[in-house]
């Protein structure tokens, strides 16, 4: 059979519906119209005693019948298939309509008044329920209750004057007024369905939308760690090789240059610093402590890292102080306010930059604030998003890589202290935290640290520990361990660089039957042929029963590996590691191990 088929999918969903809504009632609506045909033909036989009833009323009941039991509509009938059994349905009722048009015609009693006031009353009575139930489909609305309220009041005028006329003209109104409410709630349905498919298709849209930015954020976030990782292995190397090469230049002219090429590669550990701050933050392997800060001390760390920087673009730097306290995270707050500081000052040409803190029932306010060139109202919601610089489409370097911003959003949510932004174009900006105020508390707030190894803006200059015994090293890079071993040397420290595991069980082994035992086992994390690191470092000190510190040294930004190092609790240094942050390190680990415990 061919059955036509609706234009467009959206407008055959449409009027899938509105079938459905018909079809819903379709047994129930037959059963009461073969009453009604019954109940009907039964009065009027009654009161007619005439055979045309008999034969009326069994064309209903032989067509209500084949109805009844003929194939119907049902919820798995594909919606290209809804305009068949549309007008199916269309059908079944016009020709009901017609047959019962026909009964006025051939034996309604119009001289017995009563009668025919009841036959009104049930015929506009039956076009209501028809009309309630097929309101949803206008051709079956149109198709039963037209043929037969118009052949009734046809009827009712041909008969004359008076009551019959009279009938004729309440059945006209009650028409009109019936088709009106039926076509309103027929174009009320169709809107309401439209609507709803346009947003079911719209929430497919956004939904589909949606994974693609999140495919594409975490193919952004592989190709940053992939991209992040392969750019650190050489960074590493020239910051190792840099900072040995500048400990022999040490008081030689040729030293500046030495100083010059470690500017330079510190600033770009700090930018790929800022990428793994992303990743970290991303890989949610950073824990927030919160403590007790005072702003004061928190202040003047600040104004501290951030003095020189303001002194040489000629800037006001104003750290005013409150005898405030606030409970918040010291070193991931002093990340935070370290980027809006810095932000503040690379986008201020002239003036000042304030940081305050004011206290507002139980929130304190923190605003740093510029003098700059201000911000677009139209670009406020996009400052905070990644690599994203306002008045910067040069991408100058100097201005950094826009990550400062989206940190510190990210840092909002990890601390729970709301950032917020007020700028006027040309008159500068203030971006405030809202922190939760505290009681001033005894003791010291803790040391304010970078979240990073290169955070801090200036160079630090790198110090030769006091080492008495032998490193391990093991990387599978060998330019890494030639400058380690470069940079170590240079230290008067002792190392020995091995490739892979094997090659550092026969180090450890001959080590030990040696009498000359290492003091610090330093690992990469990504080892050839996929070797996990820090399982190959476990397993050494469990396998030789050694008691010495393990560090790992990695340009992993990868959020699950960042996982698991945070997990395995062993220190960790990101590359490029900056030569001070690696000998500070050295010494801790092994000043801690040679440090006897107290009982």
């Amino acid at each position: 059979m061919n059955r036509p088929v609706a234009g467009t999918h959206f407008e055959q969903l449409v009027l899938r519906e509105r079938v459905a809504s018909v079809y819903s009632t379709y047994t129930a609506s037959v059963l009461a119209h073969i009453c009604f045909v019954l109940l009907l033909g039964a009065v009027m036989y009654t009161q007619l005693h005439h055979p045309r009833v008999v034969l009326w009323v069994g064309m209903l009941l032989l067509f209500d019948a084949w109805t009844l039991f003929t194939p119907r509509w049902h919820p798995a009938v594909p919606a290209s298939d809804s305009l068949y059994w549309a007008r199916k349905i269309a059908r079944i009722l016009t020709f009901v309509g017609l047959i019962a048009a026909a009964g006025p015609w051939l034996f309604f009693p119009f001289h017995n008044t009563t009668v025919t006031s009841l036959l009104m009353v049930l015929a506009a009575g039956s076009c209501a329920r028809v009309a309630q139930s097929c309101w949803a489909l206008k051709p079956a609305l149109l198709g039963y209750c037209v043929p037969v309220m118009t052949s009734m009041i046809a009827a009712l005028a041909w008969q004359g004057p008076n009551l019959p006329l009279l009938l004729g003209t309440i059945g006209t109104i009650y028409l009109l007024l019936m088709m009106r409410v039926g076509l309103q709630e027929h174009k009320l349905l169709s809107d309401a369905l439209a609507l709803r498919f346009e947003n079911e298709a719209l929430t497919a849209k956004l939904d589909e939308q949606v994974t693609v930015i999140e495919r594409a954020s975490a193919e952004k976030t592989r190709f940053l760690a992939s991209a992040s990782h392969d750019l650190r292995q050489p960074l590493h190397a020239i910051a190792l090789f840099g900072a040995a090469l500048e400990n022999e230049l040490r008081d030689r002219p040729e030293s500046e240059n030495a100083e010059r090429l470690m500017r330079a590669v510190h600033a770009l550990g700090v930018s790929l610093d800022a990428m793994l701050d992303i990743s970290r933050l991303d890989a949610a392997v950073i824990t927030p402590e919160p403590q007790p800060v005072q702003l004061d001390e928190l202040f003047l760390s600040l104004n501290l890292l951030f003095s020189a920087q303001a002194e040489q673009k000629a800037l006001e730097l104003r750290m005013r102080a409150s005898g405030l306290w606030v409970r918040s995270d010291p070193q991931l707050l002093i990340r935070m306010l370290s980027n809006l500081i810095d932000n503040a000052l690379k986008y201020t040409p002239k003036g000042r930059v304030t940081v305050t803190a004011r206290a507002r029932g139980e929130a304190v306010w923190i605003d740093v604030r510029d003098t700059g060139i201000g911000i677009e109202p139209e670009q406020l919601e996009r400052i905070f998003g990644e690599f994203y610089q306002v008045g910067n489409a040069g991408r100058d370097r100097a201005q950094g890589l826009g990550l400062g911003l989206s940190i510190v959003q990210r840092l909002s949510r990890l601390l729970d202290h709301p950032v917020q932004v007020r700028s006027r174009h040309g008159r500068g900006a203030c971006f405030r935290l809202v922190l939760p105020a505290i009681a001033a508390a005894s003791g010291s707030p803790g040391d304010f640290a970078p979240l990073s190894n290169a955070g801090s803006p200036e160079r630090p200059r790198a110090a030769v520990p006091a080492l008495s015994g032998r490193i391990l090293l093991i990387d599978d890079d060998a330019e890494i361990r030639s400058a380690m071993t470069a940079l170590m040397r240079s230290c008067a420290m002792e190392v020995q660089a091995v490739a892979d595991e094997s090659e550092a069980a026969r180090a450890l082994q001959q080590a030990g039957e040696q009498g000359q035992p290492f003091v610090l086992l330093i690992c990469d994390y990504r080892l050839s042929e996929g070797a996990d690191g820090l399982e190959v470092g476990l397993r050494l000190r469990q396998r030789f029963n050694i008691d010495i510190p393990l560090l790992l040294v990695t340009g992993e930004t990868s959020p699950e590996r960042l996982q698991r190092v945070r997990a395995a609790a062993v220190p960790v240094l990101f590359k490029p590691v900056d030569a001070t942050t690696l000998l500070q390190t050295v010494t801790e680990l092994t000043a801690a191990r040679a440090t006897p415990a107290v009982s």
